[in-house]
């Protein structure tokens, strides 16, 4: 095993300009997620996974193509073998857009190298990780040495749209015992991540006219026919986000885990939208006229979890919470919110691999021989597409190259942390799969 990862290390090392080539072929095709920004310049993936399955396919896989969605192809190559010793490297190829290119100093997708670097958007998240796992393989077919355990490279998209390249993959049973999702980790391993779902809840008042508010708010007994009061939603609501944050908060403190920072367990209220009249949308349908008591709020949630824990302890405990918040009031207990899991089908299982788990082991040692930086063993604070393979069962570790500017300008990656991160990985395709 020793003698066959340093013959693969010694030829990526005098080749250690196929992975930077590869990676600024990637960065130069545009593949600006369409969710985000509609651009047939921009949205290119199908080139994108051109370039992948040529590459693949030169490389001995046997690959196979499919769209997720309309002309947005997922590609996944194969080495046969055993599947007791599989295993999966997954990357995604669609990048988020470059915002204001005027304040970038390096031409979005120009694939430049300078400063020791490849400069374009999805150079480090993540084209340069599907190159990695590529030019790994193939340095290990070139070397002569055959596997014994099943390789896939699975190249897909949407991960930046909630990961469903990766949940179609997996709904289509592409699945190993094993798994490295090479996103930047900074030559980190990535052992563990938090789960993540979206929730709405959404709060019922009771519709009035705004003229007559005082009869919520003051009593009226020298009044006859009484004009029956309205109770408004939006303050419901306001009510309902203070109890949420000393939820939270409680939250915060009760749960953690060693590898993922203190207080992870968070729930963002990131929108809120309040009116009148329930819209075939789940959401008010009036939201322009103050002269109304409202009776509908909507409040979508970011709802994090941790590693350890399971989405049924999680959803049985929010659930619980906004039960005996309702209990409080006498219009809420005869009219309790509502609650949406998984809204827009975005759920992200969590990831919670043990630390002497063989594949975590092998990507600590070998990192460790390799890098510069001595690496450590954490958890990662948002989430990826190691989710989705988590979820279904697969061991899943995350590894990758360091870099900046990810999500925003002058994004980039290190070249000398990218040839690691190959060497990285071929080791632990040789360690995980095994030599014939």
């Amino acid at each position: 095993m020793s003698d066959a990862v340093n013959t693969v290390w010694e030829a990526i090392d005098r080749n250690r300009d196929a992975v930077v080539e590869l990676t600024r072929e990637m960065v130069r095709i545009p593949s600006v997620n369409p969710k985000f920004q509609v651009d047939p310049e921009l949205n290119r993936e199908p080139e994108v996974q051109d370039l992948v399955q040529s590459h693949l396919e030169a490389s001995g896989f046997s690959t196979e193509r499919w769209d997720v969605f309309p002309d947005r192809p997922n590609v996944i190559g194969d080495w046969s073998g055993s599947e007791e010793k599989s295993l999966i490297l997954c990357g995604h190829i669609d990048v988020v857009p470059v915002g204001d290119s005027s304040t970038w100093t390096r031409e979005p997708f120009g694939g430049e190298v300078d400063d020791g670097k490849i400069w374009g958007r999805g150079a480090v998240d993540m084209k340069s990780g599907v190159a990695a796992c590529m030019v790994a393989a193939r340095a290990i077919r070139e070397a002569g040495i055959e596997l014994e355990g099943r390789l896939s490279i699975h190249s897909v998209v949407d991960e930046e749209a909630g990961g469903f390249g990766a949940i179609d993959a997996v709904k289509r049973g592409k699945l190993a015992k094993r798994a490295i999702i090479a996103e930047p980790s900074w030559g980190d391993v990535v052992a563990a991540e938090g789960g993540l779902t979206w929730v709405r809840v959404t709060i019922f008042g009771k519709q009035a006219h705004a003229g007559w508010r005082f009869n919520s708010l003051w009593p009226q007994p020298h009044v006859e026919n009484r004009i029956e009061p309205g109770v408004n939603a939006i303050e419901l609501a306001n009510r309902f986000l203070n109890a949420l944050r000393d939820f939270e908060a409680s939250r915060c403190r009760d749960h953690w885990h060693p590898l993922v920072p203190a207080g992870l367990a968070t729930i963002n209220p990131g929108v809120i939208r309040g009116g009148a009249g329930m819209g075939e949308d789940g959401n008010p349908a009036i939201m322009t006229n103050a002269a109304i008591i409202s009776d509908v709020v909507t409040i979508d949630l970011d709802y994090k979890f941790m590693p350890d824990e399971k989405f049924e302890d999680v959803k049985a405990e929010f659930e619980a919470f906004v039960a005996n918040f309702a209990a409080m009031d006498p219009w809420m207990r005869e009219n309790p919110p509502k609650i949406l899991w998984d809204l827009f089908d975005l759920n992200f299982p969590p990831m919670n691999t043990p630390m002497d788990h063989p594949l975590t082991d092998s990507l600590l040692k070998r990192a460790g021989e390799v890098q510069k930086k001595q690496p450590v063993a954490k958890g990662f604070e948002a989430v990826t597409d190691a989710a989705h393979y988590a979820g279904a069962g697969v061991d899943a570790v995350i590894y990758g190259a360091s870099g900046d500017g990810f999500h925003g300008d002058d994004e980039c990656v290190h070249i000398d942390s990218l040839v690691e991160a190959t060497k990285v990985i071929a080791a632990a395709i040789i360690d995980n799969c095994g030599t014939k």
